[in-house]
């Protein structure tokens, strides 16, 4: 097992981009604290780099990975994961977290996140894999709730008790997307509020928030696809309000990763994030 990390602040963050690097300097308002994917940052030098040294200098950091496939079938990827340690061995991120999905496949990467079927065998996998992450970076890390667009069969739990028993073989933690789980909701129609209220909370190092799109399938029922290219819409900030009125602060992030607004839109749905953990801290 491993200490829990120092922790993020219990107030709002964003993704960093690199556009923003100067409005974050110089109006930072209500963001407290900046995100990575850590793919972006796995080199050795240049501008990039200089300005992530730069911020670390005022703000916590949170490195979120997308392509270690923690859900993968098979072995982690060694090159990807010795790059990741250095990483966080130079940066000391506060949290590191990655998905409850899997990407490759024998050496094929593909881009998407895909599903896992909820059973005890899956649940070995899982663990085995974030207990090696967690040998390797030697810092606990944060496991983060799937977005859906369809369910396996031949599944033998549900996804937050396949989550509570992954944490509780390996000790990890898990990053709560409230998002992900409005679109997950829609699109397999359980009850949003429900899983939240079941999801356990005190093991929760981190929040995401972010936007979705709106389509539909072929029988012309709702799809939600979580594409982070948007701001939060209403109903999961009804649902964020929920989650905060009976859990203590949490740190959130505001996660806009596509058609990237100018800052200011950006940072007013930090301050709205804000305005919804005021009354608790």
């Amino acid at each position: 097992m491993f200490d829990a990390p120092k922790g993020l602040p219990a107030q709002p963050g964003v993704g960093y981009k690199p556009q923003h690097f100067k409005d974050i300097l110089e109006n930072p308002g209500a963001v407290r604290w900046l995100e990575i994917h850590a793919e972006n940052y796995m080199a050795d030098g240049g501008r990039p780099l200089a300005q992530l040294r730069h911020l670390a200098e005022r703000f916590a950091f949170s490195v979120h990975g997308v392509g270690l496939s923690i859900g993968g079938e098979g072995p982690l990827d060694t090159d990807h994961l010795a790059r990741l340690k250095h990483l966080c061995d130079w940066l000391n991120p506060a949290s590191f977290s990655e998905h409850l999905a899997w990407s490759s496949h024998e050496g094929v990467f593909l881009n998407d996140l895909l599903p896992l079927p909820y059973t005890q065998a899956t649940v070995a996998r899982v663990a085995d894999h974030v207990d090696h992450v967690q040998e390797v970076l030697g810092r606990r890390m944060l496991l983060e709730n799937p977005s859906s667009y369809l369910a396996f069969a031949g599944a033998e739990m549900a996804e937050v008790d396949f989550l509570r028993e992954v944490a509780r073989r390996t000790g990890c933690g898990l990053l709560l997307d409230v998002n992900n789980v409005f679109v997950s909701a829609t699109n397999l129609t359980f009850n949003a509020a429900a899983y939240l209220a079941d999801f356990p909370v005190e093991l929760v190092g981190e929040v995401h928030l972010g936007g979705h799109f709106v389509d539909a399938d072929d029988h012309g029922a709702p799809l939600l696809i979580d594409s982070h290219d948007a701001a939060v819409v209403d109903p999961v900030w009804q649902l964020y309000a929920g989650l905060i009125a009976r859990a203590e602060p949490l740190p959130t992030l505001i996660e806009w990763d596509n058609d990237v607004p100018e800052w200011l839109v950006l940072s007013a749905e930090a301050a709205r994030a804000q305005k919804i953990l005021d009354p608790v801290a």
